[in-house]
């Protein structure tokens, strides 16, 4: 999943099968039953039955569950959560709403209060919104097409713009409508055409712009539509 879907909040069974992905959103998952093994960004969890953690924009998570298990999952862009911590500060509350949503699944009045009071549950009282560093688009496009021809990645965008990964993958969404990497795409395929429209050959171009060959830089403008 990528963003968040219609209904925000669901229950999740997870097994043996391993995956791996990163969001654009903040995710807070609540064990229910069983043990689900997590991995975000090379930090180990095992959310059991009570147990909680929260996700941050743009961070890389490997799961599984051997034995099976079961958890409330809450996929949310509400800019409240970034300055809230990886784990609760009211735990038992928080478990103890997990275990309510799961009995009163699916009413939808107590599905459309839930995120709001895991919100208040998980963060700490008096907690404000962090005052956001500004982030200046148009110096950051100049810097990215003055490197198109080498690897970026987001820890590289996030780098130059003074914040960390997950924090830009944040803003990014907010303010520019996509991620991160959807971003640098748009970045590439907007130099490639001025770079066509100017004269210069497909193989030129695919060099400076970072395209493996000219074959997929003629594949991305088309499925771009240019």
């Amino acid at each position: 999943m990528s963003s968040p879907t219609a209904s925000p909040l669901s229950l999740r069974d997870y097994g043996p099968s391993h995956g791996s992905h990163a969001h654009t959103h903040h995710q807070l998952l609540v064990g229910l039953e069983g043990v689900l093994e997590l991995e975000v960004e090379g930090r180990g969890h095992w959310i059991a039955a009570g147990d909680a953690v929260l996700i941050a924009p743009g961070d890389r998570h490997d799961f599984e569950s051997p034995r099976g298990s079961r958890c409330l999952v809450l996929d949310s862009d509400h800019p409240a959560w970034a300055g809230c911590a990886a784990q609760p500060h009211r735990p038992a509350q928080v478990a103890a709403l997990a275990n309510y949503l799961l009995q009163a699944w699916p009413q939808p009045l107590a599905l459309s209060h839930a995120p709001a009071l895991l919100l208040e549950a998980w963060r700490r009282p008096g907690t404000k919104a962090r005052v956001q560093r500004p982030i200046d688009w148009l110096a950051l496009s100049a810097w990215v097409q003055a490197r198109l021809d080498r690897p970026l990645g987001v820890a590289d965008l996030a780098r130059q713009a003074h914040l960390s990964p997950s924090q830009f993958a944040t803003r990014c969404q907010q303010t520019q409508g996509m991620g991160p990497l959807a971003w640098l795409r748009s970045q590439r395929l907007a130099q490639a055409r001025a770079l066509r429209d100017a004269g210069w050959s497909v193989q030129e171009t695919a060099r400076r712009t970072g395209y493996r060959s000219p074959s997929a830089l003629t594949a991305a403008l088309r499925r771009a539509g240019m």
